[in-house]
């Protein structure tokens, strides 16, 4: 049930997120006014058709469009704009930390250089910074429905950038890709000194999870939902500390979860397990990061203290230092009247 209350403790609360793809957070109006700004023809004939389009069965489903979208965003200045759009919504939401993924591979195959994408979305996180106080690591995903040599080649080109590059991620298909196909290239982007995370256990089955845990070793895993279905993996997780970055309207809207009542946050904090809370790509699954906050603790009626927990997970978890991470889960607790 929604409770004032409570609703006002997530608003104050500071946060991190942890999960958050840049490209799904482009909105209907911005792929339309950078549709017209680039000259693209895109199927829809205003922002309610693409609003209307956004209804999906799986996650396939919302790729299918996701990539379609995608196509609008051509020039340094479409990444910037995209990038201050999310960073504008996460300071309304009192987030303090981004974490932000990014698709090379779903520009660099259209002919958008790798430059562009890298330096619009930077510009835009060190404005963040310096204007909002929001810290930031970027971290590159390699798309699981390429070949781990179209990851490789990716990574060769961000090899001169990477004192701007914290960390790559493995996001798309999950289902028929697991993470065992790009243990080679996850073990060389570790050699470089980047972190590593992975989506694993969305869609996937939990080994899928374990071979995040083993292949690649992974520092978190991005969803972890179907581990809950190994209570052996449970504990493993729960004895390590893993970070799990749960996005439970993505979960909704990709029928992940019948109803926002099942999403696992609470059972995942029941089991000892060190869960977030994350948006994934809200611009398609209707809501950013307070929204999933509030959507979960009203469905699983969520105690100040199970939401606290969620919020010093989500720096907890981060790839910040642990004097920054101290900082803040000070400041959580001040926010939180502890």
């Amino acid at each position: 049930m929604p409770n004032p209350e409570r609703d006002a403790l997530i608003a104050r609360l500071p946060k991190a997120e942890l999960h958050l793809h840049i490209e799904g957070s482009l909105e209907p109006e911005m792929l339309f006014a950078l549709a017209g700004r680039n000259g693209v023809a895109i199927p829809f004939a205003s922002a309610e058709e693409v609003r209307a389009a956004y209804s999906f069965s799986n996650l396939q489903d919302f790729l299918d469009i996701y990539y379609q979208g995608m196509a609008v965003l051509q020039t340094e200045q479409d990444f910037h704009d995209l990038t201050w759009a999310y960073l504008e919504r996460a300071h309304a939401d009192n987030v303090r930390h981004v974490e932000i993924f990014f698709d090379p591979q779903g520009h660099t195959e259209r002919g958008v250089a790798f430059e562009t994408v890298l330096n619009g979305i930077e510009r835009a996180l060190k404005a963040a910074e310096a204007r909002l106080g929001i810290t930031y690591r970027l971290i590159m995903c390699f798309l699981r429905h390429l070949s781990e040599a179209e990851a490789e080649a990716t990574l060769d080109q961000a090899l001169p950038h990477l004192d701007r590059i914290h960390g790559v991620g493995l996001d798309s298909s999950e289902v028929g890709h697991p993470p065992a196909k790009f243990r080679h290239v996850f073990a060389r982007a570790r050699e470089l000194g980047l972190h590593v995370t992975a989506h694993a256990g969305e869609e996937g089955p939990p080994e899928y999870v374990r071979e995040a845990l083993d292949l690649l070793q992974v520092e978190r895993i991005d969803h972890g939902n179907r581990a809950l279905e190994d209570a052996a993996l449970v504990h493993h997780l729960a004895r390590d500390g893993m970070t799990l970055t749960v996005c439970p309207l993505s979960n909704l809207r990709l029928c992940v979860i019948d109803g926002i009542e099942d999403s696992p946050v609470k059972r995942m904090l029941d089991l000892g397990l060190k869960a977030t809370i994350n948006s994934d790509d809200p611009a398609y699954f209707g809501g950013y990061i307070n929204a999933n906050f509030r959507a979960v603790a009203d469905a699983l009626d969520l105690s100040a203290a199970e939401i606290v927990k969620l919020a010093e997970n989500s720096f907890a978890g981060s790839f910040l230092p642990e004097a920054d991470k101290a900082r803040h889960i000070a400041d959580l607790h001040a926010a939180a009247g502890l």
